[in-house]
């Protein structure tokens, strides 16, 4: 299916006088080939709330989508999983406000229970270049495979599972309200302050050193371990591959730091000199790639401590050896409004410095 993406900047500033901020939004134009993609838009259609401007009844005909920012992500990957026999797509799970959680498999043969590279994307809301740089991977993976022989030898030996936006209603909000929005939108009892840091809901460490139990914290742990749905689908999509997953990765921003286990304290994994090396093999390959430094270590020594974290949960209670956080561009300039131009540079070193670190495990 081929798809085109036009903003209609003269159509969306008519918004200015309706008081609609319709920044970011786009049309999507997609020509389905076949009559299996046709029959695709339309259930699409008929199923979901994404805003069919035009929708062709036969193939080779467009069909004009309008989706918004926090949307279009979603709609790439329904778009993929209808055209290329590689990838799957499961509503894992709901948020707070009801959005779908979705996870993206990249698989060459489902049924060989491969070992599995696992990522989870955009736990923070305003983390945006981590959600880009996940779906930049996945384009990346597909489109190799077959014809790149180091990415159809990854495929061939892993399975790699992405949840490309793990906080939608926060991600939405960041959209909508406030660039700066760090946690979910669960409404926090007694309190006027809305959400709870999912990075911080997790059981390892839960309620310990670098979180809070202030509802207006940026890093509220909630009210227990795993009590928001977000952390609870991910929780459930990581168990569900127990003993299979070789690798999980956790993407945030910013700082340029490859960080492993332990968050929620200063001591040292036994496994640490294999992590080590395994981090070594990744930052090194990324760095080479632009020279964006990067350092590696242990969350707990390089950066903070920070209790009830993903990373640490997928080590210590799935028994996954090589667990990490990344924390991608930059150091600061901008922050967590990295501008667009450096998507593709950041994906690009990501995705250099994992396969070295997928080859080195």
């Amino acid at each position: 299916m081929k798809i085109h993406v036009q903003i209609f900047c003269a159509l969306f500033s008519l918004a200015i006088a309706t008081k609609v901020d319709y920044s970011g939004h786009m049309v999507i134009r997609v020509v389905p080939q076949t009559e299996e993609q046709v029959k695709f838009l339309s259930a699409l259609e008929s199923s979901s709330s994404i805003d069919f401007w035009t929708r062709s009844v036969t193939a080779n005909r467009f069909t004009d989508i309008h989706v918004s920012p926090e949307s279009y992500i979603m709609a790439y990957l329904a778009d993929l999983a209808s055209t290329n026999p590689l990838v799957s797509t499961l509503v894992a799970g709901t948020s707070v406000e009801g959005r779908e959680i979705i996870q993206a498999t990249i698989s060459s043969d489902r049924s060989a229970n491969k070992p599995i590279a696992w990522f989870d994307c955009n736990i923070h809301a305003r983390e945006w270049i981590t959600a880009a740089t996940c779906v930049w991977i996945i384009d990346t993976i597909t489109s190799g495979y077959g014809t790149d022989a180091e990415i159809t030898a990854l495929v061939d030996q892993y399975d790699w599972k992405f949840v490309p936006v793990a906080n939608p209603d926060g991600y939405a909000y960041s959209w909508s309200n406030d660039r700066l929005w760090r946690k979910n939108r669960a409404i926090n009892s007694g309190s006027a302050c809305v959400g709870v840091d999912l990075n911080r809901n997790f059981p390892s460490g839960f309620g310990g050193e670098g979180s809070s139990s202030l509802p207006c914290s940026e890093t509220h742990h909630g009210v227990s371990a795993l009590s928001e749905p977000e952390s609870q689908t991910l929780d459930a999509l990581i168990a569900a591959d127990r003993g299979r997953v070789k690798a999980a990765i956790s993407m945030h921003s910013y700082s340029q730091l490859w960080l492993s286990s332990y968050s929620y304290s200063s001591a040292l994994p036994v496994e640490y000199p294999e992590m080590m090396n395994a981090m070594k093999a990744g930052v090194d390959a990324l760095v080479a790639t632009y020279g964006t430094p990067y350092e590696y270590g242990s969350t707990g020594t390089v950066l903070y401590i920070a209790s009830g974290t993903t990373t640490d949960h997928y080590y210590e209670n799935e028994g996954v050896v090589h667990s990490y956080t990344i924390e991608l561009r930059d150091k600061g300039r901008y922050g967590f409004e990295l501008p667009a131009s450096q998507i593709v540079p950041t994906a690009t070193e990501t995705w250099n410095g994992i396969k070295a670190f997928m080859n080195a495990i």
